[in-house]
């Protein structure tokens, strides 16, 4: 079986006030295309498929052309879990209905155990969905009686739920019981949106809680055949090759302009063997940092070809520049963020020294000048504005 694992797709985020939905389109657009020519058997969206639990309408819209290009058009079925982002209710309306289409949705957790089924030449293959949970959430859903799950009551009962990682623990312990009893002879995929210990994070994905009580163990996945878990938004795999984030779609803060996306294909044999392969998704803008002074950046964007991706530039220039991000924009449009490592370290290694302040205010405003005009203060220019300086060096004093 044919298996595409994506995840934090966060449809209708928002980078520095700037819409990514039309790059989101680009990458999910390869995605499509990926389907088509490998002949993809199932898709999996490990949660966070919207940015905010509720969601835009357009990114609405994005979502519903995907999966129906995907569900019916290609007759691929899409098994979807919210995650931490997305509003779990909303997100599962209708999902009785559409699950007979072949678009299996997992909205809020309940206390039932309801795999989707699926077929190969091999056989069948159980997919356990469990949706973004909190221990608090798992206390409130599962009671200590756990007859409505076969009379296979877990090694964790639900009022001993403090962290996390008993509450994956107990989920994980229930569906691995269920399955021996109900489906011991089908391979097994359990999807899943958490953050497993030593997990390599990035500045944009969401804290699940403070103080690390939010990561869990990977020994609580390695019975299964793979898992396919979301949240953490670099690619990688936690404990064993079998257990791995997809990563998200795009870059979604600088600290990932180093990190490639993509999405993992996954060829699992009749015994449950995964054979992974990660195929790279190319964004429609990249995600980059520059340095430099500002002429020298200037200079290099009138040539630079992907002057329209997205940047954070670092001005490494020591004196005052008038509306630096206006000059940025002319050659890189997409300049997002700025910053002047220079002068902020200047700012760190003393406090405001007003007596410098007032000798240097001559130098400030010839450099003001000559930004504003391109030409120098001289003669009877120079002598008035050193009169009206000395003016307001005296009213100060005199306030003082």
């Amino acid at each position: 079986m044919k298996i595409l694992h994506t995840a934090d797709w966060h449809i209708g985020r928002q980078f520095h006030n700037v819409s990514l939905l039309e790059d989101q389109r680009h990458v999910i657009a390869q995605i499509i295309n990926l389907i088509r020519q490998e002949k993809v058997d199932v898709m999996i969206i490990a949660g966070d498929i919207y940015d905010r639990s509720v969601p835009p309408a357009d990114a609405i819209k994005l979502l519903d052309e995907t999966l129906h290009t995907i569900v019916n058009d290609l007759a691929v079925p899409v098994i979807v879990i919210s995650g931490n982002h997305d509003g779990p209710d909303r997100l599962g309306f209708g999902s009785r209905q559409l699950t007979k289409a072949g678009l299996h949705i997992t909205g809020p957790l309940t206390n039932q155990i309801n795999p989707v089924l699926l077929n190969d030449a091999h056989g069948p293959v159980a997919f356990y969905p469990v949706p973004y949970l909190d221990p608090a959430t798992v206390r409130d859903v599962y009671s200590d009686d756990l007859e409505n799950l076969g009379g296979q009551n877990s090694e964790i009962q639900s009022s001993e739920i403090q962290s996390f990682d008993d509450a994956t623990a107990m989920i994980t312990d229930l569906i691995k019981k269920y399955h021996d009893k109900t489906h011991a002879d089908s391979r097994s995929v359990l999807i899943s949106h958490c953050f497993v210990a030593g997990g390599l994070t990035s500045d944009s994905e969401r804290p699940l809680s403070v103080g690390g009580a939010d990561q869990v163990n990977a020994v609580h996945f390695t019975a299964f055949n793979y898992a396919a878990l979301g949240h953490l938004h670099q690619p990688q795999s936690r404990g064993s090759e079998h257990i791995r984030y997809a990563g998200s779609l795009l870059k979604y803060s600088f600290s990932e302009v180093e990190k490639n996306k993509s999405v993992t294909l996954i060829e699992m044999n009749a015994e449950g063997e995964c054979d992974i392969t990660e195929h790279a998704l190319n964004p429609l803008r990249d995600m980059r940092i520059i340095e430099g002074e500002m002429e020298a950046i200037l200079a290099k964007g009138k040539t630079d070809p992907n002057n329209q991706d997205y940047l954070l530039v670092r001005l490494l220039d020591k004196h005052a520049i008038l509306d630096p991000m206006g000059k940025l924009r002319t050659v890189y449009p997409n300049v997002l963020h700025m910053e002047k490592p220079n002068l902020a370290r200047g700012g760190e290694r003393s406090s405001l020294d007003y007596e410098s302040l007032q000798k240097n205010r001559m130098q400030l405003f010839t450099d003001f000048y000559k930004q504003m005009t391109n030409d120098d203060l001289a003669g009877d220019q120079l002598k008035h504005v050193q009169q009206l300086i000395d003016q307001l060096n005296s009213h100060h004093e005199g306030a003082a």
